[in-house]
């Protein structure tokens, strides 16, 4: 559906051109030669965006300016006029404009403008409708679980959502991190501000400080127009940093910078921009390992870890799995429009059997699956794919303690012994695939092996005929 533009210009050929370019770039637009009329097609249907004449007969243009956001506060509105100065700009911002833009302009101007303020236009939108579904679904929308680790997690979020304070949310891919942060902010002060998301993995380096702090015109090759940046958009609202282990260490040290002083320059620009912006960041790696290597700063990262909340891999909650269960089947079916109403009995099973190491991210795409591809009312274990009904079940063999008693911590041992050489049998000596199966980290698992003296298995240690000759030589000379 295009998107609705309304333009109000005194002048004709103003409103022509406006309604010619902004058309054959896909918009529908809507013209009004002055500010009465303008309000009155506000009044009787929905915007986007809208573009306002200064020098407006009547009504002036910045009147018309504060009439749009008492009416609709949300409207973007881009100011346009051919009396250009310093103190008009500064006032049109002030009172609620996105931007302001000087005639003659260039015609990709205007649509480049207008596309930032379009975006901006679809975060509140986004903002407005997570506030909904908070109110209709419960305070934490698509967090689901009752395991009292989870518990535990809607309790801490209940208590730092209201404060100023910045948030890291540790966990594994696929736990959920976005998804807490989203109801920190929906349960914050800030609910009603912007929450923008900073995809600190995808975006290359060299554009990523353009993106946080925005540049001016000709800040470097390419900086055709003047660009607002994250935190001028997330200001008085929250910015959430996804995976913020990735930035790089020249850019941590200007974040550390915005972070103390609440403050930044655009890259090229000479003006400091005030923001007020609460910082949740998210990370699925060991950031105090991160700053031991020298791959993150110390400071950053206690500015960062004033309050962290841990969330639990799926494998540590298979308590929730049913509920989560229900939760996507309920949401596929009602996008896809399917009389899916559950899974099996068998097929949950096989959930519960597999340790999902891509967490809540892979059992939710493996029920959005279930769901498109089901014939029936329930989801079949064979709609379950390959690799998760085929997992490994363990069962814990059945012990009987003796009348004379037994040693605990012996047995423990002996079997925590056994199940680790098991492991690495099955996996040729791949420590990394071992410790993955056993759900520990690889370190962890390296200490156990070295605690009870296993060896591993040989295939792994020497891959070629010529390992296997030094290792044996070796021997020999040791022996010897």
């Amino acid at each position: 559906m295009a998107e609705k533009i309304l333009v109000v210009d005194d002048e004709e050929v103003m409103r022509d051109v406006l309604q010619t370019l902004l058309g054959q770039a896909g918009y529908e637009v809507s013209l009004a030669e002055n500010g009465a009329a303008g309000l009155g097609m506000l009044r009787r249907q929905t915007f986007d965006a809208a573009i306002v004449d200064v020098m407006l007969p009547e009504m002036g243009g910045l009147e018309v300016l504060e009439e749009l956001r008492k009416f609709d506060p949300e409207l973007v509105v881009l100011m346009i006029t051919a009396f250009a100065s310093v103190e008009t700009a500064i006032t049109a911002m002030k009172k609620g404009a996105f931007d302001y833009i000087a005639k003659p302009f260039k015609h990709d101007e205007v649509l480049h403008i207008l596309r930032n303020a379009l975006n901006q236009r679809r975060l509140q939108d986004e903002n407005r409708e997570l506030r909904t579904a908070l109110r209709d679904q419960g305070r934490f929308t698509e967090i689901v679980g009752k395991s009292p680790r989870m518990q535990q997690t809607f309790s801490l979020i209940s208590q730092a959502a209201p404060s100023r304070s910045t948030i890291l949310v540790v966990g594994e891919s696929g736990t959920g991190k976005e998804l807490v942060a989203k109801a920190i902010h929906a349960n914050s002060p800030r609910a009603d501000r912007a929450f923008v998301v900073v995809n600190s993995g995808s975006l290359p380096h060299d554009l990523l400080e353009s993106n946080l702090f925005g540049h001016v015109k000709g800040a470097f090759t390419g900086a055709v127009y003047a660009k607002k940046g994250l935190f001028e958009l997330a200001d008085k609202g929250s910015l959430f940093f996804d995976e913020i282990g990735n930035i790089p260490l020249e850019t941590q040290a200007k974040l550390l910078r915005v972070m103390q002083e609440r403050e930044f320059m655009r890259l090229g620009g000479v003006e400091t921009i005030k923001v007020d912006v609460r910082i949740v960041a998210a990370t699925n790696i060991d950031l105090r390992r991160a700053v031991e290597e020298g791959r993150f700063r110390e400071d950053l990262f206690y500015r960062l870890n004033v309050i962290a909340i841990q969330l639990p891999p799926l494998r540590q909650r298979k308590e929730d799995i049913p509920a989560l269960v229900n939760h996507f089947v309920e949401k596929y079916a009602k996008e896809n429009s399917k009389n899916v109403s559950g899974v099996s009995p068998s097929a949950l099973q096989s959930l519960l059997d597999y340790d999902w190491p891509g967490n809540v991210r892979e059992l939710e795409n493996v029920i959005e699956r279930g769901v498109v591809l089901a014939t029936s009312e329930l989801i079949d274990r064979d709609l379950i794919p390959d690799h998760v009904r085929s997992a490994p079940v363990f069962h814990v063999p059945h012990l009987t303690v003796p009348p004379e008693g037994i040693s605990l911590k012996d047995v423990i041992a002996s079997f925590e012994r056994r199940l680790i050489e098991s492991t690495l049998e099955s996996t040729k000596g791949v420590q990394k695939e071992a410790a993955r199966l056993l759900g520990l980290k690889p370190t962890t698992l390296n200490e156990m092996i070295k605690r009870h003296n296993i060896a591993i298995p040989r295939e792994r240690r020497g891959s070629s005929s010529a390992v296997r000759d030094a290792e044996e030589a070796a021997a020999k000379i040791t022996s010897a």
